[in-house]
């Protein structure tokens, strides 16, 4: 699967989770705009996905947030840096998403140090539900 189909089931996916009774927030908008032009995303095929059938989301909500976060994580390393305004982004982005700040300084942490930065469901649960003992 190529990364910009990968990109693009990411933005579907926060689509969907974002989307209430039909309905997004404009701060919401605003912030999966933000992701679609950290993700090289043209406004217009940004708009087109909202035209697009969403995905139907796992029962386990919060699981799929973290799912998500550390997706966007991996696109952001993709080339292997972390540009400067990366952390910043980076602690915006979990903020917005509700996600536990202590957790995402774990998080990526542990990608630095991972030769292929891919860690399975479980641990990144635990990461953010088991005290930060990583």
């Amino acid at each position: 699967m190529s990364t910009s189909v990968e990109k693009k089931k990411l933005l579907l996916e926060m689509i969907a989770y974002a989307t209430i009774d039909g309905q997004l927030s404009k701060k919401s908008y605003d912030f999966l705009f933000l992701i679609a032009n950290e993700l090289n995303f043209e406004k217009g095929v940004f708009l087109d996905l909202f035209g697009e059938e969403l995905p139907v989301l796992s029962g386990n909500l919060k699981l799929t947030r973290i799912k998500q976060f550390y997706q966007l994580l991996l696109f952001f390393q993709n080339d292997g840096i972390l540009h400067k305004q990366d952390p910043e982004l980076i602690i915006h982005i979990a903020i917005s998403m509700g996600l536990d700040i202590e957790a995402i300084k774990i998080l990526v942490k542990k990608m630095k140090n991972m030769p292929n930065s891919v860690i399975p469901d479980d641990v990144l649960w635990n990461m953010f539900y088991a005290d930060y003992e990583y």
